[in-house]
């Protein structure tokens, strides 16, 4: 299990936390450049994961990133910087954010509280709250948590497709050797229309 230690933001944390990773994904994207956290905020040097999710506000506002990890030891501001680049590499959903996308992506930040190795994944997810992990051999995927709430998933279906991202069986979830970690954390996001960033 994760050295996670619980952390809980303030909104003005959890808004930072935002700017910190627009500042990350820009500097990475216009210059090539890993952005430091610099001097931060108290919240900042526990040590517990973070994720990053950029996605477009053009058209059906496809996803151009996702990046992060719960098992971490990094402190929470390295954490959301290598998140964050990450996210705006090639590497996340197959081609890198280019400078002329950056005013027209909304970045959230997903911050680890606790994480839940479960036995009966289906029984104690809560939509809207939970992230979900899956690890089975070399096999690892995961989903944010605004997603199912996003597409209308059911418990089930939330599985199903993280199982599908870590290239297993759909049902692979309900295997005795497929281990589901359920995230649990606070999502805050820049809004759409410029105002100002949001908890989730």
């Amino acid at each position: 299990m994760s050295e996670a230690q619980t952390v809980q933001l303030s909104y003005d944390d959890g808004a930072r936390a935002v700017e910190l990773a627009r500042e990350a994904v820009e500097s990475f994207v216009r210059h090539g450049q890993r952005e430091q956290p610099g001097s931060m905020r108290e919240a900042f040097y526990a040590r517990t994961g973070a994720f990053v999710r950029l996605q477009s506000t053009r058209g059906r506002g496809r996803l151009r990133g996702c990046a992060g990890a719960w098992d971490t030891s990094d402190q929470l501001g390295h954490a959301i910087v290598e998140a964050a680049i990450k996210a705006a590499s090639g590497d996340s959903c197959g081609s890198e954010v280019e400078p002329k996308e950056l005013d027209n992506i909304t970045v959230s930040v997903f911050v680890v509280s606790n994480t839940v190795l479960t036995n009966d994944p289906a029984e104690d997810l809560e939509i809207g709250t939970h992230g979900v992990s899956v690890d089975s051999g070399n096999a690892h995927g995961w989903l944010y948590p605004t997603v199912p709430v996003e597409n209308g998933w059911s418990a089930a279906e939330f599985l199903s497709r993280t199982c599908r991202k870590a290239k297993l069986s759909p049902t692979a979830w309900q295997e005795e050797d497929t281990m589901v970690t359920l995230i649990e954390g606070q999502v805050f996001r820049e809004r759409a229309d410029g105002g100002a960033v949001e908890e989730l």
